[in-house]
């Protein structure tokens, strides 16, 4: 293991992550670790971009030295024990990133997120194996994601997760006390984990990156204290007060309730990143105007899901304008477009704001949430339908409103037999994994003539299609003519004060 564990010392040090002077005691850590005895200092000239080929081999050797198990759950919490041998302290880390803070906000955020991918707490090797694509449908260049970045248990790892007790400890996986976690076989090891803490407008939260990052810079902004998500005026103070922290950032927030919610309900947390989503380039139907409001722009954007989009220099008035929609689409009923407020005390609309800076000015979008369930869609009435549940069957969560798709790894080899299939290399009826997108392959064959040229890219353009039709589902009004007059009076009433 020498020269492997010269090859990680050395890569530390081209990232920056520990100096010449912790040389001497990173080494002593990892021959700890490491159980070995003897250890000699070797010139290194190889440069790596990742640490991921240093710790494959030296978890190859851990398992040969009976040290772990080999299989993929023992070797991402040796490999995180390992990573933490050259990790800076979380001292360090906040206060590297407050001197690179006072020279430039981005400059600070890029240190950060450097620091994560280097660390191997984003594991860069994995994210990057996500297939992704975007198609224009109808609203703009739709992007889609079919995510490959967890990989799978084997039969005899989810039977030993299955016997290890959670302990409570930590509440969740968004707690500040999840830095520096040993994890265990149903938890991830934090040992690398670093947090930044943050003051919003309402309290203190701490800044990390997300370890699956769906997008650039995907990062999470969570509560110091574990209490649940709640979407109220408050929210819209710390979104903006993030934007003041972090203006090259976008920031939003997941929904606060069940099935419209797609995240972790029980912890206070909001979502951002330096992205820029297909909902950024929406076009705008309608523009209003209010006196009450005269710094701020009112529009109705042409989305599957119902959004309003205001933009002002005055957070203010945003804040204000913001919090006078939710109050009143917090109550607002409209039965012949299925719109209930609430079933006995039981409440059904919310909102899912999205918060960015355009230019010197601030902009929300706030997209309009419904919960409510029925015998015709128990999964929901505004949530993916049951003809789409072969592409997306799960909640249309922050991520996916803006236009992004998070698919299911099953996917990749799915789609692939379904080319062969459509193709005629393979029958449909062979494979019973196909069986749910047997009217979607019906529809294929019936409009489409396929050679192997064009088979992938109209598989793509129609799985966009589909995930269009998901998001058109999760709507509460229409893009249709009764829709858009239905939004529009909907917003009247709020500027009207009724």
């Amino acid at each position: 293991m020498n020269h492997e564990i010269n090859q990680l010392i050395q890569f530390a040090l081209d990232k920056g992550m520990i100096t010449e002077d912790e040389c001497d005691y990173s080494v002593n850590l990892l021959l700890d670790l490491l159980k070995e005895d003897n250890f000699e200092y070797e010139g290194i000239n190889e440069h790596f971009p990742l640490a991921t080929l240093i710790l494959e081999k030296l978890l190859d050797k851990a398992v040969v030295k009976g040290l772990i198990e080999n299989d993929v759950t023992s070797r991402d919490l040796f490999d995180t024990k390992i990573m933490n041998c050259i990790m800076p302290r979380p001292h360090t880390v906040i206060e590297t990133f407050k001197q690179k803070y006072k020279i430039n906000p981005q400059l600070a955020t890029d240190y950060y997120y450097r620091l994560s991918i280097a660390s191997n707490y984003i594991r860069k090797s994995r994210t990057d194996k996500n297939i992704r694509w975007k198609k224009y449908i109808k609203y703009g260049n739709i992007e889609i994601s079919i995510n490959l970045s967890k990989p799978e248990k084997d039969p005899k790892e989810i039977a030993k997760a299955k016997l290890v007790k959670s302990s409570g400890y930590p509440k969740c996986l968004l707690c500040k006390e999840n830095v520096g976690f040993k994890g265990d076989l149903n938890r991830a090891a934090r040992q690398t984990h670093r947090i930044i803490p943050l003051k919003l407008e309402t309290g203190n939260y701490y800044l990390q990156y997300s370890p699956y990052v769906y997008y650039d810079e995907h990062c999470i902004v969570f509560n110091e204290e574990h209490k649940p998500m709640v979407i109220n005026e408050n929210t819209f103070k710390n979104l903006f007060s993030f934007l003041d922290i972090f203006p090259h950032y976008m920031i939003g927030s997941n929904a606060d309730l069940p099935i419209v919610g797609g995240s972790i309900l029980s912890h206070d947390h909001y979502q951002g990143g330096k992205y820029e989503f297909p909902i950024q380039s929406a076009e705008v139907l309608k523009t209003l105007k209010c006196d009450k409001f005269p710094h701020t722009l009112i529009e109705i954007v042409k989305w599957p899901l119902s959004t309003i989009r205001l933009t002002s220099e005055n957070k203010e008035e945003l804040i204000q304008l913001s919090n006078d929609i939710l109050n009143y689409w917090r109550e607002y009923s409209e039965p012949i477009l299925d719109i209930i407020a609430y079933s006995d005390d039981i409440p059904h609309n919310t909102i899912t704001p999205i918060a960015r800076m355009k230019g010197d000015k601030y902009q929300i979008d706030l997209v309009l949430r419904n919960n409510r369930t029925s015998e015709k869609y128990p999964d929901g009435i505004f949530h993916p339908h049951q003809e789409s549940h072969h592409i997306k069957k799960e909640n249309i969560g922050l991520i996916e409103v803006m236009g992004l798709a998070i698919l299911p790894a099953r996917l990749k080899d799915e789609l692939k037999l379904l080319g062969d299939c459509l193709l005629k290399k393979a029958n449909i009826n062979d494979y019973p994994e196909l069986e749910k997108h047997r009217d979607w392959y019906q529809d294929l064959i019936n409009n489409y003539d396929f050679s192997e040229e064009n088979v992938e890219e109209i598989l793509k353009e129609a799985v966009t299609s589909e995930f269009v039709t998901v998001l058109e589902d999760a709507g509460v009004f229409k893009m249709d003519d009764q829709g858009i007059d239905g939004l529009t009076n909907f917003v009247n009433l709020v500027l009207e004060g009724e």
